[in-house]
């Protein structure tokens, strides 16, 4: 069991502190039972009819086309998509891979509900393999590094540091046992999930759990109960070689551990003697033999003398009449040993730039492609919720499986989005989940919590008094008087945008207040062009910090929480040239430029003060240095972003600089009658979305 208490004692009203704390054993029948309690709730949940269930919002159809134009999209629509689909309802028979932003256990709820507007039927019993590598429980935060382009005189590059998760863990139980810490609230993370993916898995699915030394042991014990012990295949030791500082109290930890548990007999499994088996596995360790390697040739072996190795070596001198094996041979034998549970397979080199993408916690291909290969069939579908880098998306693409990736972090998504596009993936949908704060709200706060009630404790926070409930029914209006400023909490349920504003403006001019302030949780995806449209130098808008609801579920955070301690940042906007459209040779090229890119607040983001002081510095020398991502749609019909052209930072086809997209994008499109809507979507190295619109009339003028 961990050395650490897994939970933090409440003081009494007298002061005095609460009973001794429990241990991780005391509180496994409470983490099991609650739950199992959550799951229970969220399954019964699925069968309402009261329009509750959660829902999948699709953000962009990504048909990956890498910085080209119309005629090399034929290619990406020859290999299964028909270039009339672009038009049509998502709602069709294809399926479609998908990348999904946000809480995996709404994830999943909508994985179970099933969304009908793309044409996703209820996946309950049909996910034949699930990988997850969930957070180890390590106490660590871990941060992704953005290389920018530098901002000083020399111009050397800029390297910026961002948090990308914190691998530490708090839950409030509330009653006698209060604020749990630790392995402790990470199991009781971990315990709801892991029953919904049990009922997401098909009769021939199997689960791939990857953990450490951390808590593997304890997660282990919550697997036996959710799938039961019978069901417990095998302890997959990953064993790889990684730098390591002086050690002295320990022997150097140099393994991870994969529980694989089947959901039925029927389990799909099957071992590949063709595993590919690299050059560097043959000579990974020394007493293995020595290995004269030229390219992929093995040349003058010495046979390995390892007592694992030697039994196949035996077994196969037997077979060929005593004779030793050749190159080819060893290769054989090698893939043979690779058939049992302890795999040795090198750990990515951060100087890899082949496959290494700058994320903390990436793991190799070739461990997925061995997990893909055994557990599912070459129509299977594969499900990772803990996304990450995307890895298992990469490999499942590479092998014909269908997948869904799922992950709560923007820099994740950002960084799998690019890497399928890298590889010229099949059309995928990027989606986030539906009305997600609202959904939040309800995880975190409970069904019963009012939207009001939410308010104004956003309104206390910015420092804003709210008005009686006489003069404000909705509860969500707020002054602060020595300011004249009128303050706004738009609710969590809805996107902010043009509307929303301009009730802002009317109540800011019924009480003649100098100012009004607009804080919310959700926008449109193009609140920035709708707030450079309106030209009001008296309305200022700013976000919600999203994590806030996670504060506030507990009670004892939240009721030490106080004015200043809430970053409401200001939003982020990328500004175009009007695009310019002719006609050339019966087709129609659109020309757009990226003009300029406004950063929200680096205050709010997860940035220590030496990144903040570079990330300004980069700002100040060129914005559009932060744009990571952007693509176009020359026919957006208003609800799906279809991006048929993208340019992203790495990709050097159309230029030589990796840190930088290019600003201007030349495209043919075929040509239509009557007016056409053009949008513009960008994403920048910190996640953030941004879209713009522009209408052109059937002669080209621009709207």
């Amino acid at each position: 069991m961990p050395t650490e208490d897994p939970t933090t004692p409440e003081a009494d009203a007298t002061g005095d502190a609460s009973p001794r704390r429990k241990t991780l054993i005391e509180l496994l029948p409470r983490i099991v039972a609650e739950g199992r309690r959550e799951a229970n709730r969220i399954l019964e949940g699925l069968s309402e009819a009261d329009g509750t269930r959660v829902g999948l919002q699709t953000n962009e159809l990504v048909v990956p086309s890498k910085d080209s134009n119309y005629h090399d999209l034929l290619t990406q629509f020859a290999r299964g998509v028909a270039v009339e689909a672009r038009s049509s309802d998502l709602a069709d028979d294809r399926w479609k891979n998908r990348l999904i932003y946000g809480d995996n256990l709404l994830a999943m709820q909508a994985l179970l509900a099933g969304d009908p507007e793309t044409g996703l039927p209820s996946m309950r019993g049909k996910v034949d393999l699930i990988y997850i590598d969930p957070p180890f429980d390590s106490k660590a935060d871990y941060r992704t590094k953005v290389t920018l382009p530098g901002a000083d005189i020399e111009q050397r590059p800029t390297t910026i540091e961002q948090f990308a998760y914190a691998d530490t863990w708090a839950r409030d139980f509330g009653g006698d046992i209060g604020l749990i810490k630790g392995t402790a609230a990470f199991l009781a993370y971990l315990y709801p999930r892991l029953v919904l993916m049990r009922e997401l898995l098909s009769e021939r699915g199997a689960i791939y759990v990857h953990l450490d030394w951390h808590v593997g042991h304890a997660v282990k014990l919550l697997l036996d109960d959710i799938f039961g012990s019978a069901s417990f295949q095998n302890e997959i030791v990953w064993h790889y070689k990684s730098f390591h500082g002086q050690v002295t109290r320990y022997f150097p930890r140099k393994h991870d551990v994969i529980f694989f548990y089947k959901k039925t007999d029927q389990a799909f499994f099957e071992l590949s003697r063709d595993d590919d088996v690299s050059v560097e596995e043959l000579t990974d360790f020394k007493n293995w033999g020595k290995f004269i390697v030229n390219g992929n040739e093995i040349r003058g072996a010495s046979m390995p003398t390892d007592v694992r190795f030697k039994r196949y070596l035996d077994k196969w001198k037997r077979e060929h009449d005593g004779r030793d094996p050749g190159a080819d041979d060893v290769v054989f034998l090698m893939r043979s040993q690779s058939l049992d549970d302890v795999w040795n397979l090198r750990y990515l080199d951060p100087k890899d730039t082949s496959e290494r993408l700058g994320y903390a916690t990436q793991k190799p291909e070739r461990l997925l492609r061995r997990i893909v290969e055994a557990s599912s069939p070459p129509d299977g579908l594969l499900v990772d919720f803990f996304s990450g880098s995307g890895t298992t998306a990469a490999v499942a693409e590479k092998l014909g499986r269908r997948w869904i990736a799922v992950d709560l972090g923007k820099p994740a998504c950002m960084v799998t989005r690019k890497r399928l596009i890298d590889q010229g993936a099949q059309p995928f949908l990027y989606q986030s989940i539906g009305d997600y704060q609202k959904e939040h709200l309800a995880s975190t706060m409970g069904t019963r919590y009012r939207i009001g009630d939410l308010a104004r404790v956003v309104l206390g926070l910015y420092g804003a008094s709210p008005f009686t409930p006489e003069q404000n029914p909705n509860r969500n209006l707020g002054y602060i008087k020595d300011r004249h400023t009128l303050v706004m909490v738009d609710s969590p349920s809805k996107l902010c945008g043009a509307s929303t504003l301009r009730r802002a403006q009317e109540e800011r001019a019924r009480g003649s207040w100098e100012r009004v302030v607009v804080l919310a949780w959700n926008f449109v995806p193009d609140i920035g062009q709708i707030i450079a449209g309106l030209k009001d130098e008296h309305l200022e808008v700013l976000v919600i910090p999203p994590d806030l609801l996670d504060k506030l579920s507990s009670k004892k955070i939240a009721s030490k929480l106080k004015v200043g301690d809430i970053r409401f940042s200001s939003l982020q906007y990328l500004t175009i040239k009007p695009p310019t459209v002719r006609e050339v040779d019966g087709e129609v090229e659109i020309t757009v430029d990226l003009e300029n890119y406004v950063l929200l607040s680096p205050d709010a983001l997860p940035l220590d003060e030496k990144n903040r002081e570079a990330l300004q510095k980069v700002i100040a020398n060129d914005p559009l240095d932060l744009v990571e991502y952007w693509s176009i749609d020359p026919d957006f019909d208003g609800e799906v972003f279809r991006s048929i052209w993208q340019d992203y930072r790495g990709n050097t086809e159309n230029d030589d600089d990796p840190l930088r997209v290019i600003r201007r994008a030349v495209i043919l499109v075929p040509a239509k009658t009557g007016p056409r809507r053009i949008c513009v979507k960008a994403v920048d190295v910190f996640g953030w979305e941004s879209e713009v619109t522009y209408d052109v009339s059937g002669d080209g003028r621009v709207n």
